[in-house]
């Protein structure tokens, strides 16, 4: 009985070490385990955050811009020198910076270590819009750039009684009507463009004080016979009320007392 007493306890004994020594060993192990791991994670992380500041943006080139000063660029972009440089997303800054009516198209470019340039297209100041006592500049595809204030007004093509949003239409048609003055050269050649745009079947042109009734389509030709009789009718001294060119191949020149074709 007493040996089989100190069997007993030897076991009990036994598991009871062994109870012991099993949950440290799984503790050393893990341990083991760890540390490679986060050692290799604390050598990425300081690999990665000094390549994050390797290249600092500390010098920022615009290039192209007349209208907008590099400061108003600057904020457009949202740049802050010291960011940094490979980590810039061009398609953000792209996109930041579109939209504004005066930027037409824009190029990056990052010149390590530490120089951004960028390439801007500007708007190009087109005509003047008189929209109930408000004027805009606008560029050749109609888009409003800005309000002119207290500014002196450029010599533009101005387009009264059109409204870019309650008849887009008719006021892309002034547009194209402006353009062709433009190619025909009269722009240059007269003082007062004014492009009267309330409807397209009326649309008219004003050249210093002589009324023009274009109507819709084939604007450079139109223009075209009517700077053939220009010259014939200053000659003759003819007081017009306004000629009509509304008409293929025909030109019909009101005056105070008849018509003339």
């Amino acid at each position: 009985m007493t040996v089989r007493r100190h069997t007993m306890k030897r076991k009990q004994t036994g598991l009871k070490k062994n109870s012991l020594v099993h949950p440290f060993a799984k503790i050393r192990r893990g341990v083991l385990v760890f540390l490679p791991v986060a050692t290799l994670v604390v050598t990425a992380y300081f690999i990665y955050a000094e390549v994050q500041t390797a290249f600092p943006l500390r010098e920022i080139v615009f290039v192209g811009n007349t209208h907008l000063s590099d400061e108003e660029l600057k904020g457009l972009a949202g740049l802050k020198e010291g960011e940094d440089l490979l980590t810039l997303s061009d398609r953000e800054i792209y996109e930041r910076m579109m939209k504004s009516p005066w930027i037409r198209s824009v190029m990056i470019r990052k010149e390590l270590p530490f120089r951004l340039r960028i390439t801007v297209t500007e708007s190009e100041p087109f005509a003047l819009l008189d929209m109930k006592g408000h004027v805009f500049i606008v560029d050749d595809r109609g888009r409003m750039l800005e309000e002119l204030r207290d500014d002196p007004i450029p010599f533009l093509p101005v387009i009264t009684d059109g409204d870019p949003f309650a008849n887009k239409d008719v006021f892309l048609d002034a547009i194209d009507l402006a353009k062709a003055i433009k190619r025909t050269g009269l722009l240059m050649e007269k003082d007062h463009v004014e492009i009267m745009a309330k409807k397209a079947e009326d649309l008219s042109v004003n050249l210093d004080g002589t009324l023009l009734k274009v109507g819709v389509g084939n604007y450079e030709a139109k223009l075209r016979r009517f700077m053939g009789l220009e010259d014939d009718i200053q000659k003759r001294g003819i007081p017009v009320d306004y000629i009509d060119l509304r008409f293929d191949n025909k030109v019909i020149v009101k005056t105070e007392h008849e018509v003339t074709k």
